[in-house]
């Protein structure tokens, strides 16, 4: 009999239709593989959560993306259930959610990261947190969702508590001037570097995952320094954090001043994107590995952590 797999996509974060783009292509992807798939969107009700994984699938394929599907509450349910789950466990999804938590963990094993300091939605009326250039952005969520950009000459964004949708926790961050770097871990296995190039503005939500938004170039045309560099401090960051399965680390490389240029850590995604235009799947198939035999392979790695 072939597994059977459920794919949790949806939730009810502001990733949501990332998710539910991300749970249809991963969903085919294992039926093109031999698997039995069962589609579930994931809502509030956790009655319908336990029915919906009733009888319990062999394994789950999760992918939910931001809060909720992303820092260990939903990977806490399926402990629970005692149902194996793909990519990272509890302790390691809520850790990485949490960006500066992240950056403090992943700087003591020596990784780069920027200056910043976690304000509250009352300090944005008070003027800059830090000096210009500087990003705002939510402390727990993903996707660029809730990033802004304050550079020299900027009016500062109209930002207060009533506008501000995105928690109670704010990151503000110095701005790294450069280029966009990514890398995939596999396993503990770096796959390849990619450099993101926005045809306009910076990377945002809807260059992410709109077509003909940014430019993918695999493998980056970067120094062979700062290519060593961005794979070795991505598996870094995969075991410090406690990754398993997938994980994405995203960098800015200024490569502004002096050759070769800083490598700068931003983020460690736990969860990262499965759509079309994701560029998990972009760097597999450049070292040869199709969309299904990913996706598989991340099912047959899925485990709880308990």
């Amino acid at each position: 009999m072939s597994k059977r797999v459920t794919v949790l996509m949806g939730g009810f974060s502001a990733e949501r239709e990332v998710s539910l783009v991300s749970g249809k292509a991963c969903a085919q992807a294992l039926r093109d593989a031999g698997y039995d798939v069962r589609e579930v969107d994931v809502t509030k009700d956790i009655g319908k959560f336990v029915q919906d994984l009733t009888p319990k699938p062999d394994a789950v394929f999760n992918a939910l993306h931001g809060r909720w599907g992303e820092d260990g509450c939903v990977q806490g349910l399926l402990e629970l259930m005692e149902i194996p789950y793909s990519h990272s466990g509890v302790l390691c999804s809520a850790l990485a959610m949490d960006k500066q938590a992240a950056k403090d963990a992943v700087a003591h094993a020596g990784v780069t990261c920027p200056a910043g300091r976690v304000i509250g939605p009352d300090d944005l009326t008070k003027g800059d947190p830090l000096p210009r250039p500087y990003v705002i952005k939510p402390l727990c969520d993903g996707s660029s969702v809730g990033v802004y950009i304050v550079r020299e000459g900027d009016s500062r964004p109209e930002l207060n508590r009533d506008t501000w949708t995105h928690g109670e926790r704010i990151l503000a961050e110095e701005y790294i001037p450069g280029r966009e770097l990514t890398v995939s871990v596999m396993g503990e296995r770096p796959l390849e570097v990619t450099e993101i190039a926005p045809r306009s503005g910076f990377y945002d939500y809807r260059a992410k995952y709109t077509d003909g938004y940014a430019d993918h170039i695999v493998p980056a045309p970067v120094p062979e320094a700062i290519r060593n560099q961005a794979l070795d401090d991505a598996v870094t960051c995969h075991r410090v954090l406690g990754c398993r399965g997938i994980s994405r680390t995203d960098y800015r490389y200024d490569d502004t001043g002096d050759a070769p240029g800083r490598l700068v850590y931003l983020e460690t995604n736990t969860q990262p994107g499965m759509t079309p235009l994701s560029l998990v799947p972009e760097q597999a198939r450049h070292l040869g590995i199709s969309f299904p035999e990913l996706c598989s392979w991340m099912v047959e790695h899925a485990r709880c952590d308990g």
